[in-house]
């Protein structure tokens, strides 16, 4: 092996601080607690002993620095457990009830990808409000990973919340969204312009309650905000507020022919 190569990957490794065991820790953690929550076949009580464990195992990689000592306790994110889980109930209900393909909760917890990432974002969530860094990227890159759905762990969320198909869904950073919102495959809440300056400033739009989202629409902006009650259109690009009560369209021409008249084939030499 090239004596030069390998220093160079060592002073990369002592410059730069990777650790692959936390990525998979994490993930291990993620995949835990939801079993913790759903699973009938998992003892609850014996998941929250091994997974107080990977708490403080993840936390002290995140953060060597506090490695034994007693902020970011096990008791301070157990104190978020309750209202996680009741989130999380509500989400599936919403789901359950919006749905009409939907034949059971139980097919909601094992088998909607939307769920899956709602549930992902949330865990993560508290971990970005305790402060540790790395940890909630990673659960909820693992989530985008086997979803396709990209959350951000800084994004603002409210009560029943339903992503249907999920696929291609990303929601930034500073993102807010209240109750009761619909969101469907493709769409993104992005930025208007991506600067790195702008990484302390609200970045991505505010979505009040009961909003209806459809496939793949574009909303952006930190100052767009869609008002209460109102419906995105598929395809819709969308950078200004709209009020609220409104109905957001994408107009485009469709032509269908059904025969080849000699019109037609007028149009097509033209």
């Amino acid at each position: 092996m090239n004596a030069h190569l390998l220093n160079i990957i060592k002073e990369q490794k002592e410059a730069i601080k990777v650790s692959m065991t936390l990525k998979e820790e994490s993930q291990r953690f993620t995949k835990l607690l939801f079993k913790a929550f759903f699973d009938s076949e998992t003892n609850a009580e014996e998941a929250f002993q091994n997974l107080e464990t990977v708490f403080l195992s993840i936390r002290d990689i995140a953060c060597p620095e506090i490695k034994g000592k007693p902020c970011k306790r096990w008791d301070d994110f157990m104190e978020s457990i309750p209202d996680l889980y009741c989130s999380l109930k509500k989400d599936a209900e919403a789901i359950f009830n919006n749905d009409p393909a939907s034949r059971s909760v139980e097919e909601i917890y094992l088998a909607y990808p939307g769920f899956f990432a709602i549930a992902t974002y949330r865990m993560a969530r508290v971990f970005h409000k305790l402060g540790l860094p790395l940890i909630p990227r990673l659960m909820t890159e693992y989530a985008h990973h086997v979803t396709g759905i990209d959350i951000h762990p800084g994004a603002t969320i409210g009560e029943s919340f339903f992503i249907d198909h999920g696929t291609g869904v990303v929601i930034g950073e500073t993102s807010e969204i209240h109750n009761n919102v619909k969101v469907y495959q493709g769409v993104t809440l992005g930025a208007l312009t991506v600067k790195k300056q702008d990484q302390n400033v609200k970045r991505h739009p505010t979505i009040e309650n009961n909003v209806t989202i459809y496939a793949n629409a574009t909303i952006l902006g930190g100052e767009t905000v869609v008002g209460e009650n109102s419906i995105i259109g598929g395809n819709t690009w969308l950078t200004a507020s709209v009020p609220k009560n409104s109905i957001v369209t994408h107009n485009h021409k469709v032509e269908v022919y059904t025969k080849r008249s000699k019109s037609h084939e007028q149009n097509l030499n033209r």
